[in-house]
């Protein structure tokens, strides 16, 4: 297997690496409640899903 000879410099290395960084999570409007919402998941306020109930959240019925 071939190595290199001599070491990258740090500013070849970071030239490569300018690529890999943090993006923000894409971020919907719940078409039931109108919150924001992660794309593909669950609505943490009202729990609905592709239109339908999929998670209970927080019924104070349930919890008495």
């Amino acid at each position: 297997m071939p190595n290199p000879k001599r070491r990258h410099s740090k500013s070849r290395s970071a030239k490569r690496r300018t690529h890999y960084k943090a993006v923000p999570s894409t971020l919907v409007e719940c078409p039931n409640c109108s919150e924001m919402k992660l794309s593909h998941a669950a609505c943490p306020s009202c729990g609905y899903y592709n239109g339908r109930r999929a998670v209970n959240v927080g019924d104070e019925s349930a919890a008495a």
